[in-house]
């Protein structure tokens, strides 16, 4: 065992953190659109929102609160999120590795996945699924081994959370029930972890209130983006066979990385090794399943969906080629680590640079400025509220020093406009400038019309 290890680990996490952090925040001119939509929601804070549940939400406001709108704070939670994550799959791996090095091994081989790298600055819902999805496998596993009630507690109240980032974190807990029966089968286990439910329900019960109070909107925006509906008879074949071919992609760099690490890309499954299974079960069920929803209901799956699907992926495949590395040529994994380790950033810089028409290079700063110096030169009161799209309406409520709260649309909403705060519409410029009570102006590509009190 080398003494080093750790060292090189909290190395690892460290440049990890810093480098994608420094190089969006260097590059864009303005963050992501999805995460622009999650500071829009948070300005207006609820149990739940029209497209997803609460949690990236609740952590964006977090940071707003501390850092304001520095768009550097948000590439830094969103590292944080990651590199958490990479932190439990290395604590996990402890549990089925003697020798640290395969520890390392296991999670370096992360970086040659381009979830965990080059879409990263963007924090959104499949980011913030990614420490819970980890913690919950970690205490679920330690929960099947141990049987402590601690264990099991904890598995369920980070189930919970990782509900509360997406919906589709129920595939885990599926994977995992698949075990649970197979392990209850083999009467190695007792119905102890049903505990787990307790603090899983308990975390949840806000969400499933306001989701019943909104005629369950999440959920019906989620079978919308799959495109449930429309299918046809081909959809059922060619939409899973497209899923597979992605997967494939993803995982290419990968396994090149491993190939370096390895003597011979042989190896033996004993299905009776309970940590193989688990690791098979945590891994390959949950892929599965999102095949077979994709075959049986003929959807897409879109390719960022799969974000923390492959967290273990290093483990499995370290676990069943553990007699098959070679410590001492494990000088060619690290240099093909480091060329994707390095190579992400510059090809990110490069993208973030050359293309200028991106979301990132819109002038939200800017835009915001203008807003606010037509504002005061009409009214006299601040913006409260801000009426639009998450994207342009979002924009405006992160950037405008109010920070008003922001409503896709106001209808029923109407009661939280006040006395004191003025309101901004933003929208098709056509049509507002034919209904604005208020002073209308135009910043392309959008109409904006200012209400306020003179």
């Amino acid at each position: 065992m080398t003494k080093n290890t750790p060292k090189i680990f909290y190395l690892f996490l460290t440049f990890h953190l810093i480098i994608w952090t420094l190089i969006p925040s260097l590059t864009n001119k303005n963050l992501p659109l999805d995460t622009i939509e999650a500071l829009a929601w948070a300005s207006n804070m609820d149990w739940g929102f029209n497209k997803h549940p609460p949690l990236s939400a609740f952590s964006v406001e977090v940071f707003y609160q501390v850092f304001g709108s520095q768009d550097w704070a948000y590439y830094f939670l969103s590292q944080i999120f990651v590199v958490s994550a990479f932190f439990v799959v290395w604590i996990f791996s402890k549990e089925f590795f003697k020798n640290q090095n395969y520890c390392l091994i296991s999670v370096l081989l992360l970086e040659g996945v381009y979830f965990y790298n080059f879409t990263t600055p963007e924090f959104n819902v499949n980011v913030s699924q990614l420490p819970f999805w980890a913690l919950s496998v970690l205490y679920v596993w330690k929960g099947f081994k141990d049987n402590k009630t601690s264990d099991w507690l904890l598995f369920g109240l980070f189930a919970g959370l990782g509900i509360l980032s997406k919906y589709l974190f129920i595939y885990l807990l599926v994977a995992i029930d698949v075990f649970f029966i197979y392990i209850i089968i083999k009467k190695q286990t007792n119905f102890k972890g049903l505990i787990s439910l307790l603090p899983f329900f308990l975390v949840l019960f806000p969400h499933l209130v306001w989701l019943m109070e909104n005629d369950y909107i999440t959920i019906t925006y989620g079978l919308h983006r799959t495109g449930t509906g429309d299918q046809n008879i081909a959809d059922h074949f060619l939409h899973p066979l497209i899923f597979l071919g992605k997967q494939i992609g993803i995982l290419i760099p990968l396994f090149v990385m491993f190939l370096f690490a390895i003597s011979k890309f042989k190896t033996k499954f004993d299905f009776k090794d309970k940590k193989l299974l688990f690791l098979l079960t945590i891994n390959i069920v949950p892929i599965i399943l999102m095949f077979l929803t994709s075959l049986i209901v003929g959807v897409k799956i879109r390719t960022m969906w799969m974000t923390p699907f492959y967290l273990f992926f290093g483990v499995l495949l370290v676990y069943l080629f553990e007699k098959r590395i070679d410590l001492k040529k494990i000088n060619k994994f690290v240099t093909v680590f480091l060329l994707f380790f390095i190579l992400a950033p510059i090809i990110y810089s490069y993208v973030s640079i050359s293309k200028t028409d991106k979301r990132t290079d819109y002038p939200g700063k800017e835009i915001a400025r203008l807003v606010e110096n037509r504002w005061y030169k009409n009214f006299s009161n601040e913006i409260g509220i801000v009426v639009g799209d998450e994207w342009f309406g979002g924009n405006l409520s992160y950037h405008l020093s109010s920070r008003p709260k922001w409503f896709n649309k106001l209808d029923k909403n109407s009661e939280n406009l006040g006395k004191k705060g003025g309101v901004i519409y933003t929208g098709n410029p056509k049509i507002l400038k034919e209904i604005c009570p208020g002073v209308f102006g135009t910043i392309k590509p959008i109409g904006i019309c200012m209400i306020g009190s003179r």
